[in-house]
């Protein structure tokens, strides 16, 4: 018998063979302002005048913060700032749609929402010094950011989880960056969120970039938004530089999640700063996109909409960038008021109850401390992270 391998000679003709390309797939990007200032009004959000109002405030905090914040970084007193300018709307209208009881899993940008969910300023500047205690994310429903790209889907899946079991009437919102639907644990996590239908929500706020990398390089799917379909999951595409868009797509997503669909939102949008303080975007990107981009800024777009409907007058921008600039001098001061961090701080944090090695350990640093106090000169207690 000859094993040899057999070439088959086989001209493919119409047997009924149909592939599903992505193609396949219409994906609305929704919208209520456009970039010109004209409005959907049947999709305008039934806010107050004053919630209309406040939306413009918090993004202009979002923007004032990130200009700030880089200054301290360039004068050494942070150690380094992810900045969301050019992205406010999606930060913003994404915090604006969610309860105080529901759970935010960050991933760096998204000041000004943490902000709106309770974290003290104090304490956001701390974590950018590299202070644990800041960690602690005190006051409000807030895990640490995830530095790890896409590391924190499934803890935000696991977490989820948890409060279904509670029969809790909340969800757990993820923010997350375009680079991070290409990693592991992002389908790991989306992958349980929907064979468990847990409340959560993912958010990706598509800026085009994962760091260097534009979004066509770093996957062949034309949206963020179909990558769900694949888990079963819903999602929604949305204009991410229109706070109102943005702020009905993440309503909307949390009444289905609270239902047991997990639902993607894809805020396309775009970053017109560093990735982070230690970036430089001009070694792969032109300043013809960039000024591209500039022409759909959310706060601009947002205004035209506010003076349009007649609300505008009533926004003192000047008093708001003065307000918020006391507000964040006086959270800089607090925050170099911290204290020195003793070098026994090395021991803590790692366990509930410190087990008897390090114990042991600890109380031997204590005594040769003791017996030679000539080292604390040699000892750098970074107070400032």
């Amino acid at each position: 018998m000859d094993n040899s391998p057999q070439s088959i000679s086989f001209t493919p003709g119409d047997v009924g063979v149909d592939p599903i390309s992505q193609g396949d797939v219409d994906i609305e990007t929704y919208s209520v302002v456009d970039p010109d200032g004209s409005f959907d009004s049947e999709r305008v959000p039934d806010l107050s005048d004053d919630e209309f109002r406040d939306l413009y405030r918090w993004m202009l905090v979002q923007r004032v913060y990130d200009d700030r914040a880089t200054k301290l970084q360039r004068r050494g007193q942070l150690g380094t700032i992810a900045s969301g300018r050019g992205q406010e709307a999606s930060i913003v209208g994404s915090g604006s749609a969610l309860s105080l009881d529901d759970w935010i899993f960050p991933y760096g940008r998204e000041a000004a929402a943490l902000l709106m969910h309770g974290l003290p300023l104090r304490d956001l500047l701390m974590y950018w010094r590299g202070i644990e205690d800041a960690s602690r994310m005190r006051n409000a429903n807030i895990v640490p950011m995830s530095i790890s790209v896409g590391a924190h889907v499934p803890f935000a899946t696991g977490k989820a989880w948890g409060m279904q079991l509670g029969d809790e009437d909340t969800v757990t919102f993820t923010n997350l960056g375009d680079g991070a639907t290409s990693t592991g644990a992002f389908h790991e996590g989306m992958n349980l969120a929907g064979v468990l239908g847990v409340p959560a929500v993912f958010f990706c706020l598509n800026n085009q970039y994962a760091i260097s990398l534009s979004f066509d390089e770093q996957t062949n799917a034309e949206t963020v938004a179909q990558k769900a379909l694949a888990y079963g999951i819903d999602s929604i595409r949305v204009d991410g530089n229109d706070v109102l868009a943005v702020y009905n797509a993440v309503s909307t997503a949390r009444e289905r999640a609270l239902e047991g669909n997990p639902v993607l939102v894809e805020a396309v949008t775009y970053r017109r700063g560093a990735h982070t303080t230690s970036d430089d975007p001009t070694r792969y990107r032109s300043d013809e996109e960039v000024e591209k981009w500039k022409d759909r800024d959310p706060l601009e777009r947002y205004r035209s909409f506010l003076e349009e409907t007649g609300r505008w007058d009533a926004v003192d921008e000047a008093a708001i960038r003065e307000e918020f600039g006391t507000e964040f001098e006086e959270a800089v001061e607090a925050a170099d008021e911290f204290e020195e961090r003793d070098v026994e701080e090395i021991f803590e944090y790692l366990y509930k109850e410190m087990p008897p090695e390090l114990e042991r350990q600890l109380a031997g640093l204590e005594d040769f401390l003791e017996e030679r106090p000539d080292v604390y000169d040699h000892i750098e207690r970074r107070p400032k992270g």
